[in-house]
């Protein structure tokens, strides 16, 4: 997972990736996060938003956003627009 430092959605998302692995049956993966300092940076990982989250390389829930970015990233929602994917979204991307 890529974060900028002191993200507010940091700790959310953490805990819906792993209630999302642990719903697919891979509570045994080990998650990396790693902060992301600036653009190039950003660039070089494929960060799109804070936070991003990773597999493999590739955003796993990829956004219309092209251009790497530093700022905070929203995800759709049933209730609207959130600072962090959805357990279902998640688990969705994750099957």
């Amino acid at each position: 997972m890529l974060t900028v430092a002191d993200c507010p959605h940091r700790v959310p998302t953490l805990d819906r990736l792993r209630e999302a692995l642990a719903r697919v049956g891979r509570p045994d993966v080990a998650l990396t996060e790693r902060q992301i300092a600036n653009a190039a940076e950003a660039s070089l990982f494929g960060m799109h938003g804070s936070p991003t989250v990773l597999v493999d390389g590739c955003d796993l829930l990829r956004s219309d956003v092209v251009d790497a970015s530093l700022s905070c990233r929203l995800y759709r929602s049933a209730s609207g627009l959130d600072g962090a994917p959805s357990v279902d979204a998640l688990v969705d991307a994750l099957r």
